[in-house]
């Protein structure tokens, strides 16, 4: 026990950003939900974007979609996670670390519980396929890092703020496109657990925050 103040997951300068942030991106899952609850071929915009086929891309590109695949599999997903993980407690960034596992576990398990509420397949009734998992996963861990990243290096409201939302923008297209590219979800999937990510993230750090200032003693606890 050091005395010092434990650093915010959500520092006071992008809490209210990043809660605007989570409100409308949860409002595009709930209306993309509500769009396509039910259907079980690609919609307008999906078809606009690329049909979803098995083979949409071939080598190299394939591959590099299979690896980033593999990313949200069990195995992998475990792997990046445990990566993660230890950085954070490297760094000493207990809450982050706390994050990386509660936050995954929110973001997939979210996603999970819409699939069987929204009910739309890909490729035969037993296929949910939105909101995609992965995509969902991937930004999650993204959120992670960048929120480490903001308080490692001093970032402003602003600077804070546009790394945060480019990291998400970066591994959920990278994932979105994978999923896209192999035929396992259609692209407002992909969206739709883009936004899973940014509406869950921001919501499960602030009680993380709340939770840990609790635990702390009064010279641990992050300003207000």
């Amino acid at each position: 026990m050091t005395g010092r103040p434990t650093p915010a997951l959500l520092p006071p300068s992008l809490r209210a950003r990043l809660g605007l942030v989570a409100a409308l991106a949860a409002l595009v899952v709930v209306a993309l939900g509500a769009l396509y609850a039910g259907h079980s071929r690609p919609g307008r915009v999906d078809r606009w974007i690329i049909p979803p086929t098995a083979d949409s891309v071939r080598p190299p590109w394939r591959h590099v979609a299979v690896a980033l695949d593999f990313m949200g599999e069990p195995a992998g997903s475990a792997m990046l996670v445990m990566a993660i993980v230890a950085g954070c407690l490297l760094l000493r960034r207990p809450r982050a670390a706390v994050l990386a596992i509660a936050g995954a576990a929110m973001a997939v398990g979210t996603a999970t519980l819409l699939k069987h509420l929204v009910g739309r397949t890909i490729h035969g009734a037993d296929n949910l396929s939105y909101p995609s998992g992965h995509t969902a996963f991937f930004t999650a861990l993204a959120l992670v890092v960048a929120l480490l990243a903001t308080d490692r290096l001093g970032l402003g409201r602003t600077a804070g703020t546009s790394l945060v939302l480019c990291a998400a923008l970066l591994a959920g297209g990278a994932m979105g496109w994978a999923q896209v590219a192999l035929g396992a979800h259609y692209p407002t999937d992909a969206l739709g657990g883009w936004c899973t990510a940014l509406a869950v993230i921001p919501a499960t750090a602030w009680l993380v925050d709340q939770a840990a200032d609790r635990m702390a003693g009064p010279g641990q606890r992050e300003p207000r």
